[in-house]
């Protein structure tokens, strides 16, 4: 018993000394963020005030994204058109892009970068990126399920749909910041609600008890819609579809994150990489 308390007092200690450390390193850091044009400072602000920004393909204007594109085109059709598995969960098909110049040239653009260091107030990790198609399910679980991840204080994450997404393929839903903060009730509630369920999810019935459908915010979109998340702030999910959905995600921390051993998903061996299937 004295034990268990000396290791919480310790753990507490621990994470009180580290959280002071980040808020002197971004008090150090501030003068040194990149200056960014008045179009991407509207990124910036709606991450912290919203905790999403949807804009498109064709509005960042990003040199390499027809390279990019092209190569998800290409490695998107070896995919599975149908999820076969028996299961009655669905699991998504995922591939790990990130060790492929065409799709790492794009994440590490340095308009893209200057953008999540501005936000993010740190150097900038890029971690990787995932090439997804998401199958239709009728139950919530897995990312279906209302949460937040948990890599670092901030995670940005960037997500291009790849196919014209309505809502029967299931778009990305959020619920803005500002019915979530630290300074409003639903954070506790919702915060109690994750721990109730190991920080695995929440399915649509729990969060409505706290916060209406009305003020969820869906994102649907056409093919080349990109949504700005951080999803380690904002209660996020995708939600039920009857269709497939593709889209790319990059994901970005501040350099180190906290907890860089949930950061390795997006280059090691977690998910399968497309010269392995292209052998299979």
């Amino acid at each position: 018993m004295i034990s268990n308390i000396g290791n919480q007092i310790k753990s507490k200690v621990s994470d009180l000394k580290s959280e002071f450390i980040y808020r002197t390193e971004l008090i150090k850091y501030a003068g040194k963020v990149p200056v960014i044009e008045e179009r991407d400072r509207k990124i910036v602000d709606a991450l912290k005030t919203e905790g999403v920004y949807v804009t498109s393909l064709e509005e960042l204007d990003i040199s390499s994204t027809f390279t990019l594109l092209k190569a998800a085109s290409n490695y998107l059709s070896g995919m599975l058109s149908v999820n076969r598995s028996d299961r009655t969960e669905k699991l998504p098909q995922i591939y790990t892009m990130t060790d492929l110049p065409e799709f790492s040239q794009w994440g590490k653009e340095k308009r893209l970068l200057s953008i999540i260091e501005n936000y993010i107030g740190l150097p900038v990790a890029f971690h990787g990126v995932h090439l997804r198609k998401d199958f239709p399910n009728e139950n919530q679980f897995g990312t279906l399920l209302w949460h937040k991840d948990s890599e670092d204080r901030r995670i940005v994450k960037v997500i291009v749909y790849l196919s014209d997404v309505e809502e029967h393929h299931g778009p990305f839903e959020y619920i803005p910041l500002s019915l979530t903060s630290a300074r409003n009730l639903n954070y506790s509630r919702i915060y109690y609600k994750l721990w109730q369920s190991n920080y695995v999810g929440i399915n649509d019935e729990q969060v409505q008890e706290i916060i209406p459908k009305k003020y969820w915010k869906s994102c649907p979109g056409p093919a080349g819609t990109v949504i700005f998340v951080d999803t380690r702030c904002t209660l996020h999910h995708g939600t039920l579809r009857t269709q497939d959905r593709s889209a790319l995600f990059f994901v970005y921390t501040a350099n180190p994150p906290q907890r860089p051993e949930l950061c390795t998903q997006y280059w090691d061996d977690t998910f399968p990489k497309p010269e392995v299937l292209c052998k299979a």
